[in-house]
């Protein structure tokens, strides 16, 4: 069942995110990795800052899974998508996709590591395409609020066949 993250929810959302990020350890820029990777100071002003986190539980109403959208006017971002690392490919990421892209009708972009090529291969294979390089620092400049060192080492992904937004 996919259902919205509640202020009760915020435990377990901290728990998933950083037991998922561990597989950034060792792949992503070490300057950029750090534990907990995002702490729950971070995870409340992601929220302050409008992203909507959906989760997908089980039959026991436990989150296995989290996913955020974040209205930014024109389009639509993808934000915080994470599975509990005993849990993934059993289609929980998919099913949240899937949700949350049906909540807008705005182009929707989707940000990750460059080096993360599994998370890459999800999207991809969900629908989406690799913005070019000129497009992907334009958009990363325009809807996020990351540092240069983050640019650099992104990617943007765009839904359908669109290479520009």
């Amino acid at each position: 069942m996919i259902r919205l993250c509640v202020g009760k929810d915020l435990d377990a959302m901290y728990h998933i995110i950083n037991d998922a990020a561990v597989a950034y350890k060792g792949i992503i820029p070490a300057d950029r990795y750090h534990e907990p990777y995002m702490s729950a100071d971070e995870l409340q002003q992601e929220i302050d800052e409008g992203v909507v986190f959906w989760g997908y539980t089980g039959g026991d109403d436990q989150l296995a899974g989290v996913m955020g959208i974040q209205d930014k006017g024109e389009v639509s971002l993808i934000r915080h998508a994470y599975v509990r690392t005993n849990q993934r490919n059993s289609g929980i990421g998919g099913s949240l996709l899937k949700h949350i892209t049906g909540l807008t009708k705005k182009p929707i972009l989707i940000g990750t590591w460059e080096a993360a090529v599994w998370a890459i291969r999800f999207y991809e294979k969900n629908g989406f395409c690799l913005a070019e390089e000129r497009e992907k620092e334009r958009l990363l400049r325009q809807y996020w609020s990351i540092p240069e060192r983050q640019i650099q080492t992104s990617v943007v992904l765009v839904e359908g066949k669109r290479k520009q937004v």
